[in-house]
């Protein structure tokens, strides 16, 4: 009678539903000037709904450097995942999720999606400067900051102005090296299912750049009416489309 019990219940825990134990983990890759915290609410929703959330903190010190950074994170979770990329954060998940068979699905954020040979730079050149290139500083080790009068209006705009002038004192910069270092294998999304959203207010990299890095890898996009940090002030939206990637 115990042996019987015992196996009715394996047979019931194997045809629940999707538990939170069997949800992919979502993993989740900040771009330049900001860092890990940006995604908190983002991962509020995401937690609510059952899942395990894990946030990658890069240096920016180099491209490499940070791909490296984010496998090693990718390496340590168990199970299928979700990997998430902001800005530079996309062109870190299209290297970084090369050759690991539990990343199940890209979601690219008003980020980058270089394919083989490409660099940001290179890529930011296809389509007008809307007025980051104009608001970047370089300091003395060759680190990019953006100038704090102008990152509310390039880089946080459609933020509250108190919240977007809190956020320029904290930017954390990026290695201009960075942006030269070109993808140096063939790009994660030419094999991955790959979501986008485009941020039709983005001011950081052009919205019509966004449109041809999505067009060009047939991801399922979704455009929100938002400035280049969508995934903070359109949050609850930008959880769904992680959430439609996991299912």
């Amino acid at each position: 009678m115990i042996r019987y019990a015992l196996t009715a219940l394996a047979v019931l825990a194997s045809a629940t539903p999707l538990s939170a134990q069997s949800k992919p983990t979502i993993v989740l890759v900040h771009g330049a000037w900001a860092d890990a915290s940006g995604w908190y609410d983002v991962t509020r929703a995401l937690q609510t709904r059952g899942y395990k959330v894990v946030a990658v903190q890069n240096s920016l010190f180099s491209y490499a450097k940070d791909i490296e950074t984010t496998k090693r994170l990718l390496d340590a979770q168990q199970g299928p995942i979700v990997l998430v990329g902001h800005s530079y954060g996309g062109a870190v998940i299209t290297a970084a999720a090369v050759g690991n068979p539990n990343v199940k699905s890209l979601v690219y954020v008003a980020a980058f999606a270089p394919d083989s040979n490409e660099a940001l730079g290179a890529l930011l050149q296809r389509y007008p400067d809307l007025g980051l290139g104009k608001a970047l500083a370089p300091d003395a080790a060759g680190f990019l900051y953006i100038d704090a009068a102008k990152y509310p209006e390039v880089f946080a705009n459609g933020l509250p102005p108190t919240r977007a002038r809190a956020f320029a004192t904290a930017q954390k910069p990026i290695a201009g090296s960075a942006l030269g270092e070109p993808l140096a294998v063939a790009p994660a999304w030419k094999s991955v299912p790959s979501w986008y959203v485009v941020a039709t207010q983005d001011r950081a990299i052009n919205p019509e750049l966004e449109r041809f890095m999505a067009k060009r890898m047939g991801a399922k996009t979704t455009e929100l009416p938002a400035g280049h940090l969508v995934f903070i002030a359109r949050h609850a939206e930008v959880a769904r489309i992680i959430e439609q990637a996991a299912q």
